[in-house]
């Protein structure tokens, strides 16, 4: 029972990371007021790019998966044209780009030779004696060096929103566009600079699935990761700190299962694919029902289109 709990306990640490980086990467897009149904396809471009670079030049996995944020802030500048400049619905918008990612991705993947070629990804760090204490060890000490970036990552963009300037206006732009443009802040350069560094981090989500986790490219590999994402942002009513706690929840859903398969507990193979989406509805329902009768937290204008010419 206690290698099982500890290795159950290892595991989760890795398989939360992409749900937290989309998570914070999303938050970032909404709290400007751009409501980001993207995750799911930015995540497959991004995973899609740190491979293709991985094979193709043989550097190192982090530059790979820095190639991968690079590839899916770039998509994103289709979507935030789409609904900054054009004002297209943001749902709409969102889907759109989606089933365009998923298209495209499977396309380049098959065409170039890249579907289903292991290798050997991002490895865990090598921390000497501190790994070999017990159950400590493999649960803090042999994670890969994004596991441990993921904590800088948070506290950088907690700090980002609440205490610089530029967190004061964005978060402003998403409230009330209208009172922040009146002060001088221009609400299209905000919400672009929102959802291209939002945008990056869920690629960085996607890259870390197909570089640390899975080590190879298969169409569609996030498995609706994506959409997770952004129900994870919901219940954490657009809170960083919420979010990653969030993300240690599904992450460790996530973990358990092949844990009890590999320990011979007998469930339903059907039930075990859907346990990460029924959880995700229970979170859901959970949430509602608790803030029934409080205020919302979601930004005032998220999702809706502004246009300075109509300001009154």
């Amino acid at each position: 029972m206690t290698t099982f709990l500890i290795t159950w306990l290892a595991t989760v640490p890795q398989l939360a990371v992409p749900y937290a980086l989309a998570a914070l990467g999303l938050i970032l897009s909404e709290r400007a007021g751009v409501l980001n149904l993207t995750a799911e396809g930015l995540m497959l471009v991004g995973a899609l790019a740190s491979v293709a670079i991985l094979l193709t030049l043989k550097v190192d996995p982090l530059i790979a998966m820095a190639g991968g944020m690079l590839a899916a802030a770039v998509v994103s500048v289709l979507f935030s044209f789409l609904v900054i400049v054009l004002r297209v619905n943001q749902v709409i918008a969102g889907l759109v780009i989606v089933f365009f990612c998923q298209g495209l991705t499977s396309l380049l993947g098959n065409l170039f030779g890249w579907t289903s070629k292991a290798f050997s990804g991002l490895m865990p760090l090598s921390l000497g004696i501190l790994a070999d204490i017990p159950v400590l060890g493999p649960i803090v000490f042999r994670q890969d060096v994004i596991v441990y970036l993921m904590i800088p990552i948070l506290i950088g963009v907690s700090y980002l929103l609440r205490k610089t300037r530029f967190g004061l206006r964005l978060r402003a732009v998403g409230e009330n566009p209208e009172a922040a443009d009146a002060m001088g802040v221009s609400v299209s350069m905000t919400r672009f600079l929102a959802v291209t560094a939002g945008s990056s981090l869920v690629g960085l989500a996607g890259a870390y699935i197909a570089v640390a986790n899975v080590k190879v490219w298969i169409d569609d590999m996030t498995s609706g990761r994506g959409w997770i994402a952004i129900a994870l942002v919901i219940f954490a009513r657009w809170n960083p700190w919420q979010a990653a706690a969030g993300a240690l929840l599904f992450g460790s859903i996530q973990a358990i299962i092949p844990k009890l398969a590999a320990a011979g507990v007998v469930l339903p193979q059907y039930l075990l694919m859907t346990a990460p989406y029924l959880a995700t509805l229970g979170v859901m329902i959970w949430v509602s029902i608790r803030h029934l009768n409080r205020p919302s937290d979601e930004p005032g204008a998220l999702g809706q289109p502004y246009v300075r010419e109509e300001r009154r």
